[in-house]
């Protein structure tokens, strides 16, 4: 399995990809479908997610 490549390697997060991280996590989104809807990669998500103390839902 190819792993996807994201172009927008360290790029800084704006305030409408931090709100609309927001937005999906309290609407109980799992950490995969908030990084692809934003286009990161899950770790970078879940890094700023974590520093900026939004809980994500833990999908299994």
């Amino acid at each position: 399995m190819a792993k996807d490549r994201f172009e927008r390697h360290k790029q800084p997060w704006t305030g409408e990809e931090a709100g609309q991280l927001r937005t999906l996590a309290a609407k109980g989104q799992g950490l995969k479908q908030i990084a692809k809807a934003l286009n990161r990669s899950e770790e970078s998500t879940k890094d700023f997610a974590k520093k900026n103390k939004i809980k994500v839902a833990k999908k299994r």
